[in-house]
């Protein structure tokens, strides 16, 4: 099974990572996993200002932070994950690279919401839904 993992580095992603490592049959040696990480492009005037190298190394050093543990974590448990960094918005990617990958599942973390916050806030895990063709597991 190809398993993508969506990932942000926050308290979610390690409870996923935590829900990942208590179920073998999603840990195991014959599932394929890559991590991705999604960062919010900065405003263009901003990038104007910093240039292309300084913008490209601040995404490349976000993404670091956040797929370094995940990878760790994944190569523990004798895996290989593929890296993946993207920068735009974070629901809209996710599901791209799950359908655009071929991926079997996704699997993300969730800050449990309810109608209200999702309405004021929206919802990385609901824009993943509502785009995605492929299956998502939520891990609350």
């Amino acid at each position: 099974m190809k398993i993508l993992l969506a990932v942000d580095g926050s308290p979610y992603t390690k409870k996923m990572l935590a829900y990942l490592a208590t179920h073998e049959e999603l840990i195991a040696s014959a599932q394929s996993y890559s991590a991705i990480s999604v960062q919010s492009a900065l405003p263009p005037r901003a990038r104007a200002a910093l240039g292309k190298d300084t913008v490209d190394a601040y995404y490349a050093e976000e993404a670091a932070k956040v797929l370094d543990p995940v990878c760790e974590f994944l190569e523990r448990h004798k895996l290989n994950p593929q890296r993946i960094t993207k920068v735009g918005p974070a629901g809209e990617l996710i599901a791209k690279e799950a359908v655009e990958g071929n991926y079997d599942l996704v699997v993300m973390g969730t800050h449990g919401l309810g109608a209200l916050g999702k309405l004021v806030m929206g919802s990385v895990s609901t824009q993943v839904l509502a785009n995605c063709s492929v299956p998502v597991l939520l891990i609350r």
